[in-house]
């Protein structure tokens, strides 16, 4: 292995890291956390997911998902509801009030992904968002 600089897990990871904590920091004020951010948006994309779908898209495990979850629905942020075509199914939806924080915490997220984005071509934004989504598919083959 080269230098640490070299090492693609590492660089991933500090620019993840750098990117979640800043993040995390801007939403705190408004009540809310970089992965009930991800929660709303995946909500926002496609509302009435599983929580298996749910943990999947949005990359957290389902015991911490439920967990957050739990709290998101206590703040009336999602509701969780039955599937009307299968009742042994639970599907979790947006609250009115998740509305209104999705709404607040949209434009924080743009801002962050220009900055994290700044003197990228789009063409170069897109192969990155390509090559990231191609790299995080190969993780499948390691075990989890």
């Amino acid at each position: 292995m080269g230098p640490l600089d070299a090492y693609l897990p590492y660089l991933l990871n500090r620019a993840g890291a750098r990117l979640a904590a800043a993040f995390e920091k801007d939403v705190r004020p408004l009540g809310a956390s970089l992965q009930a951010w991800r929660v709303l948006a995946a909500l926002r994309e496609r509302d009435g997911r599983r929580m298996g779908d749910l943990s999947e898209t949005t990359a957290i495990e389902v015991s911490t998902l439920t967990r957050l979850v739990d709290g998101m629905e206590r703040r009336r942020l999602v509701k969780r509801q039955r599937d009307p075509a299968d009742a042994r199914v639970v599907l979790l939806h947006v609250a009115p009030a998740g509305r209104r924080l999705t709404a607040r915490l949209l434009p924080i997220a743009e801002r962050y992904e220009r900055t994290a984005l700044a003197g990228f071509t789009p063409r170069e934004a897109e192969t990155l968002r390509q090559a990231l989504r191609r790299l995080y598919a190969n993780m499948d083959r390691l075990p989890r």
